[in-house]
């Protein structure tokens, strides 16, 4: 039996009450229960699954890739090649290591910057999703709230070399790291969060923490394992034009295989072994089926740069029914869509500036919301924290008769 019968809290839908769903098959933009019922999709794998599940360009031809071996535990030329091509579109990873998860990747950037600063404060922000290793999961977001931290087996030192400040707010970065500057080691943010409802950067932030970083002699550090590259391969930091110190990518990367990687300036990584003293690694690391896998996803998107547009014009589609519908009900719900994710949340105002924002959402509005959109064929993540994210098999009809639910399950 599944401990908590599920792998993951999200699945379970605990956080807004509602039983599990339970898939049975997937193909395209579609999701299907254990009878067989077909859900438009938008979970899409909490978003690396930017062509849907299992476009031919990536599932054509895998015993090929099979055949030579899941695992080799040596290196090998492909990922040296594929790292050559991460970096050619986020130059700021001069140097990189591969990984298989998110969590590994972010745990790992920040002990090599406590490493390479000789100092242990990391600075994050309450409603950033790093994972589930300690550090990050203190006043996360997405599913992973942490009410009890020593309850949930999180260590008491681990709290003290941690602060947590309001994303978008300069002065609360200030306050919380005002006597403590000098034991600053790093500065971890999402730069576009996506784990509290989607959540943009205001002009000057990112900056700010660019140029708080530097003053105070401590490293940035950009989670892109959402946004790297379902926003363009130059991922959030391109478009922001903010370069970091690190890098943490993952998800997309693979299109669903389990690769993710850091990397950041060389003088940085060369803290790590056999150069320098900070040890990581893991069998599957950098292994050849998932390193051939992200090989293809990059095929992809660097021969068809017009996916991008197709999916952003479709969730421009998608968000402006839902505007609609607001319009005429007199509902007085914000939408944000970017590149292909949609996103509103059931709370007035203008769309979330920050973790208090999203957190004032009401849960009981979405999981009735979420529920009657399930009902009528449309499967959305069982959490207000989530996010809509589309895919290049999306069309126009699956937004149509997302819309028409939405007119019909919305109060």
């Amino acid at each position: 039996m599944l401990a908590g019968g599920c792998d993951s809290p999200v699945r379970s839908g605990w956080s807004i009450g509602e039983p599990m769903f339970v898939q049975s098959f997937a193909q395209g933009a579609y999701a299907y229960d254990e009878a067989g019922r077909r859900y438009i999709d938008y979970v899409m794998g909490y978003g690396p699954l930017l062509f849907g599940h299992t476009h031919p360009g990536l599932v054509s031809g895998l015993d090929e890739l099979a055949r030579g071996g899941f695992v080799w535990g040596v290196t090998h030329p492909e990922e040296v090649r594929l790292a050559e091509r991460v970096r050619a579109h986020l130059p700021s990873m001069e140097r990189m290591r591969f990984v298989t998860t998110g969590s590994e990747a972010v745990m790992s950037a920040v002990r090599v910057a406590r490493a390479f600063t000789q100092r242990s404060l990391v600075l994050k922000f309450a409603g950033n999703y790093h994972g589930h290793f300690d550090l990050a999961l203190l006043d996360a977001g997405a599913s992973a709230q942490t009410l009890d931290a020593r309850r949930g087996g999180i260590p008491q030192g681990v709290a003290r070399d941690v602060v947590i400040a309001r994303y978008n707010d300069l002065d609360c970065v200030d306050a919380v790291l005002r006597g403590r500057e000098e034991t600053l080691a790093a500065i971890l943010v999402e730069p576009i969060c996506g784990n509290m409802g989607w959540v943009r950067p205001e002009p000057g932030f990112l900056e700010g923490l660019r140029e708080r970083s530097n003053r105070v002699g401590a490293l940035l550090i950009f989670d892109e394992v959402i946004t790297w590259p379902r926003l363009g391969l130059r991922g959030a930091q391109g478009r922001e034009n903010v370069t970091p110190d690190m890098t943490t990518v993952g998800k997309i990367m693979g299109g669903g295989a389990p690769i993710a990687a850091f990397g950041g300036r060389a003088e940085v990584m060369e803290m790590l072994a056999p150069d320098g003293p900070v040890f990581t690694g893991g069998t599957h690391a950098g292994n050849p089926f998932c390193v051939a896998m992200a090989h293809r996803v990059l095929d992809l998107l660097e021969a068809h740069p017009e996916y991008y547009t197709q999916t952003a014009s479709l969730a421009r589609r998608l968000a402006d029914g839902f505007r609609a519908i607001f319009a005429q009900r007199g509902l007085p719900y914000a939408v944000v869509q970017d590149e292909s994710v949609v996103d509103f949340s059931f709370r007035a105002g203008a769309p979330s500036r920050n973790y208090d924002d999203a957190r004032a959402a009401d849960k009981a509005r979405y999981a009735a919301y979420y529920r009657a959109m399930l009902e009528r064929g449309i499967l959305l993540p069982p959490s207000v924290n989530e996010v809509m994210f589309l895919s290049i098999v999306h069309s126009a009809e699956d937004v149509g008769t997302t819309v028409a639910a939405a007119c019909e399950a919305l109060p």
